[in-house]
Formats: structure tokens, C-alpha cells, sequence
């Protein structure tokens, strides 16, 4: 799915944040990304969908060379990105909007799209009930709390059908009881799909809980950490005892980082 080699990336004041970076991502698989504040996760994530462009090395998807955005890949992001000014029901649809706008030309939507109104409204259908948000249809994003927002968030990704699903530190303003309910959501949905999913996050024990494999990155010029974490994936996986053992490993793996 993802094949990246010897990636390079520095921004304009020629701090370098990746140096002969390499990762292999399959099909289906379910990452978490780790790593000290400034280490290039965020980064990492907005090259993958197209949005910064490495200075050197390559970066497949699908076999293919990523020099722009791709359409067969969801995005959500920590502030959710939702337009203030449209419903909820209008954002799930914007997708939907932008794809008729510019037709199956490949690059805002896949050459196989079909625009059939019955289909998009069944799907937006589905996925407002899906995500228990179909009494908030008709508000706006100002009067709904933070995880409706991020339900809203996850619908307007999903109703595109993602092949690909970056997430960046998408639960880290709600509450516990509103995380934990997101990140069950969010392997129920890994189960219903062959869908591959990277999630950054700054949170151990989050990582951990949704990522059957795990990378650390390091500083520039420094190979990547890789875990397995097979457990993962299951709502009583934290009260395992290999959960437990995963946090505390990865806990020592960032403090030696420092």
C-alpha cells in the first residue's frame, strides 16, 4: 500500500525532520505513529496525503508517485476542518460536492466515480445513523460539542469510501468517555474493510490500543522503531496483560529518546 525510500523533507529553515527515512505499510493494516513533539509525525502524515512534498527520496501509494493529493484518501484532522458556515449534513456532503465539480478526472475523484443522487443520499444516509448524528443534521458546527464534531468529521471521510485513512491526533481535546467511545468506533470500522489506517497520536496508551503495529520516529538520519502490537484491535484489549507490557516498553523507548 504505502513504500517509502529514503525520503528526504526539511522546511525552509533547513532543519532537517526526515533524512533516508524508509517504511513499508501493507494493505489493511492499522499503524499508530509515535515519536517526541517536533520528530516529524504530523509531517509524515501530510506528505502521505499529498499536501507537503518530500525534497528527496520516494513515496508510493498504490504504486504510485505522491506529488499531490489523491482522492482514494480520507484525512482527519485534530480540528476536525469543518466549514462553520454549512450544516452538519452539508459537510458530510462536501465531498460528494467537490467530486461533481471537477468529474472523474483522477485527481479530485477517482476515475471510477459514479455521480448517482439516490446512492449519495443513502450513503449520507447511512453514515449520519451510523454515527448517531442524524438529530444534529440541520446544525452547524458552533452549536454541536466536540465529538459530534469529530463524528460529523469521520462521516464526511467515510461516506468517500477512503482506501487510505490518516488521522492526526484526532481525539485529543474530548473527554475520556467520548475518546473511548470514538476510538471503539473507529476499530468497528477497521473491521467492516480491508482499509488501511495510520493514526498519529501523543498519546501512548491510545497508540497502543489502536495499532496492531506501531513505529517510533527518531530524530533525522535515525532508523524508525518498529513494534508489533498483534493484540490490538479489541474493545477488552486494555485490560490484557500484553497491553500493559506494550505500554510500558513504549514508555521507556520515548524516555530514552529525550
Amino acid at each position: 500500500m504505502i513504500k517509502i525510500q529514503n525520503l528526504q523533507f526539511s522546511y525552509p529553515d533547513n532543519i532537517s525532520v526526515f533524512s533516508g527515512f524508509n517504511w513499508n505499510v501493507k494493505n489493511g493494516e492499522s499503524w499508530s505513529v509515535l515519536g517526541l513533539s517536533g520528530s516529524g509525525k504530523t509531517t509524515l502524515l501530510y506528505m502521505l496525503s499529498g499536501l507537503l512534498k518530500a525534497k528527496k527520496g520516494s513515496l508510493l501509494i498504490a504504486g504510485s508517485q505522491i506529488n499531490r493529493s489523491r482522492p482514494e484518501t480520507g484525512f482527519i484532522m485534530q480540528d476536525h476542518g469543518l466549514l462553520p458556515w454549512e450544516t452538519v449534513e452539508k459537510n458530510i456532503r462536501l465531498g460528494f460536492r467537490i467530486r461533481k465539480y471537477y468529474g472523474p478526472d483522477g485527481k479530485h475523484s477517482p476515475t471510477s466515480s459514479k455521480f448517482d443522487k439516490q446512492q449519495e443520499t443513502e450513503t449520507v444516509e447511512y453514515w449520519l445513523e451510523r454515527l448517531t448524528i442524524n438529530d444534529l443534521r440541520d446544525k452547524y458546527p458552533s452549536q454541536i460539542s466536540g465529538g459530534q464534531k469529530q463524528r460529523t468529521a469521520i462521516a464526511r471521510t467515510m461516506v468517500l469510501q477512503p482506501d487510505l485513512l490518516l488521522m492526526d491526533e484526532p481525539f485529543t481535546s474530548l473527554d475520556l468517555k467520548t475518546r473511548d467511545s470514538l476510538q471503539n468506533l473507529i476499530l468497528d470500522l477497521d473491521k467492516e474493510s480491508t482499509r488501511t489506517r495510520i493514526t498519529v497520536t501523543h498519546n501512548l496508551e491510545e497508540a497502543v490500543f489502536l495499532g496492531k503495529r506501531i513505529i517510533v520516529i527518531q530524530r533525522a538520519g535515525q532508523d524508525a522503531l518498529i513494534f508489533e502490537n498483534p493484540g490490538a484491535g479489541s474493545s477488552d484489549f486494555k485490560n490484557s496483560r500484553d497491553y500493559t507490557r506494550m505500554c510500558g516498553q513504549l514508555r521507556k523507548v520515548l524516555e530514552s529518546l529525550k
